[in-house]
């Protein structure tokens, strides 16, 4: 009898083509299999005792009539395969932007990301009721804020009573230069200091100036008992992409995927940058010349990549020689935060 080869399926994603409705899509090369999907509201609580789709000789099945207002994951399991989880990158709220789940991204060695342990955000202010579920939803356990002082008074975060969300200042501030000073720059008229080596050059100072920073980061996301966690700054896109781009690295997530995460940044906040350059525009002002500090600029985060490469040799001995982050304790990052 010759052995049938083990199915594999890649690019695994599941989008909401409705409110109720999920699209599941993956890519594979075996033909005319079964592949059976399987939903819970969070990843340990998946219904496998009976499918909530099957697909056979097609690359994706649709699942409706689902909760619009529950989180969901999915297992996809092709026969004579492993399993591979998925859920939705970015995650609905009323009033918080660009919040979304690391999870699903392969490493370079073929594991997988696991989805609803760390998030990526921005601030965490005026949240609605449904938000404020939406937290309790996600099992959030630590808050990671590395906004300054000052924006930190401008728009407090949201925590839940009696201390249920651990919440950790990490705040990452270059000098004098500090983002609500910035905004007043702006507001004045004056965006000539505002170019893409600036915002280039900040970029690859958080990567040098913020070790220590970085250090305490990884602490908290290397402690099992702290996560889900969730890290933000103001709109999720430069210290909390910086943080992002440093988790993904050290998990072993292609450089290529990292700065492809970056740039979704872009996506997540396009409704918000649409009200900012009407703004910018009232204050005489050129969007075009004030975007790099407003969206997520590749450059910047290829720039990150690459510093990191020539000048520490690896994210490995960046965060181990300068963040001092033991190897045994990214190690049991890794353990923790990949399927096999």
């Amino acid at each position: 009898m010759v052995k049938q080869k083990s199915v594999k399926l890649s690019n695994v994603t599941a989008e909401r083509s409705k409110k109720n409705t999920f699209k599941i899509s993956w890519e594979t090369e075996a033909k005319d299999i079964n592949v059976n999907i399987y939903a819970g509201n969070s990843p340990l609580t998946i219904n496998r005792k009976s499918p909530a789709a099957t697909a056979k000789v097609s690359d994706s099945a649709e699942i409706a009539g689902l909760d619009p207002d529950a989180l969901w994951y999915f297992e996809v399991l092709p026969e004579r395969g492993h399993p591979v989880m998925v859920s939705e990158r970015a995650i609905r709220f009323d009033v918080v932007v660009n919040f979304r789940d690391l999870g699903g991204y392969e490493t370079t060695d073929g594991r997988r990301v696991k989805w609803g342990r760390v998030f990526r955000s921005g601030h965490l202010s005026e949240l609605t009721e449904k938000d404020q579920e939406r937290i309790r939803q996600l099992g959030i356990k630590t808050i990671c804020d590395f906004r300054s002082p000052g924006e930190k008074e401008m728009r407090p975060n949201w925590l839940p009573p009696g201390g249920a969300v651990e919440y950790l200042e990490l705040p990452i501030v270059h000098g004098e230069f500090d983002p609500v000073a910035a905004m007043e720059s702006l507001q004045k008229g004056d965006a000539s200091w505002l170019t893409e080596d600036f915002i280039i050059t900040r970029y690859i100072k958080k990567i040098d100036d913020f070790g220590h920073v970085w250090g305490r980061f990884f602490d908290q996301l290397a402690d099992g008992k702290k996560r889900p966690l969730v890290f933000h700054c103001t709109a999720g896109k430069d210290r909390a992409g910086t943080a992002a781009a440093l988790t993904l690295l050290a998990l072993g997530v292609p450089e290529e995927t990292v700065i492809y995460d970056h740039g979704l940044s872009n996506v997540y906040i396009a409704h918000v940058l649409k009200v900012i350059n009407r703004r910018i525009k009232d204050l005489g002002i050129d969007p075009k010349k004030v975007e790099p500090y407003f969206t997520a600029p590749r450059n910047a985060i290829v720039a990150v990549v690459n510093h990191i490469r020539k000048t520490y040799g690896s994210v490995d001995s960046y965060l181990q020689n300068k963040a001092g982050i033991s190897e045994q304790k990214l190690a049991l990052l890794r353990e923790e935060l990949l399927d096999l």
